[in-house]
């Protein structure tokens, strides 16, 4: 393995070993269970219905979205599941594939982007059944809607970027999975999913605060393309910083991945 090699020629030369161990990592992530790949739906679909029915009913009546509280809500949740399920199995990649990690001839590069890979399976999947739900309820997307392949790249990009520098410091400190899924449970409050800044009637400094969370950048994305009909290039500073932002976390964690695989095997 020539380690000077640029990792994304290094993902798209291994692209079809990426691919089977994905798909292959979608399959038995869940093969011990009865309903197999279905529990990888039932769960984010279980979560939309308890958070639709608490802030959707129970403390809403109707809604000021322009669209059923519902659609509002299922559009912010829908990339966040991504998120979250990207960011926790990359995080463990190298300790699940441990017995890789161990032979000198693997790749072990290409872990990380597997478990991302692995994510996007199940995105894939909610993006059709958001579309198909919008539809149904009298809100069929229009070409706006085309602009859900940009922002899931966005999504895989950040996601991939976070998950060199935290699969690599994992191995050395185990607690990190513990800290992200901590995280997780409070980033998805601090980012506007269930609520909008309008609701609280957040402005001024802590507005453009809570704005610095890329993934801000997305579910408004997600929102504009399916809700508000805005295009990518009307945020043009929103767009800057959120590739900056990503670009700079990329670097940082190849950079910290390629002087740590050294010791990969040794600690593993």
């Amino acid at each position: 393995m020539n380690k000077n090699t640029w990792l994304p020629g290094e993902i798209y030369k291994n692209r079809r070993l990426v691919f089977s161990l994905a798909k292959n990592d979608f399959k038995t992530k869940y093969a011990g269970s009865y309903f197999g790949t279905v529990w990888a739906f039932i769960q984010p679909i279980v979560t939309i219905c308890v958070y639709w029915f608490v802030f959707g009913l129970a403390l809403r009546n109707g809604s000021d979205k322009g669209v059923p509280f519902v659609l509002w809500l299922i559009a912010g949740l829908i990339p966040w599941f991504f998120f979250q399920e990207g960011l926790t199995g990359g995080t463990n990649a190298l300790l699940e594939y441990n017995y890789l990690v161990k032979k000198v001839v693997f790749n072990i590069r290409i872990l990380p982007v597997v478990k991302v890979f692995s994510a996007v399976f199940v995105h894939a999947f909610f993006i059709v059944i958001l579309l198909v739900i919008y539809t149904f309820m009298g809100y069929p997307p229009s070409l706006y809607a085309l602009q859900l392949i940009y922002y899931s790249f966005c999504i895989f990009m950040l996601i991939l970027a976070l998950t060199y520098m935290t699969s690599a410091a994992v191995v050395f400190f185990r607690d990190l999975s513990q800290i992200i899924n901590i995280a997780l449970q409070v980033g998805v409050w601090v980012t506007p999913i269930m609520w909008d800044f309008n609701d609280l009637g957040l402005g001024g400094i802590l507005q453009k605060i809570l704005k610095l969370n890329p993934l801000f950048y997305i579910v408004q994305g997600y929102r504009d393309s399916l809700i508000g009909k805005v295009a990518i290039w009307e945020h043009p500073v929103l767009t800057l910083y959120f590739w900056v932002f990503t670009a700079a976390v990329f670097i940082f964690g190849t950079r910290l991945f390629k002087k740590l695989q050294v010791h990969f095997a040794d600690v593993l």
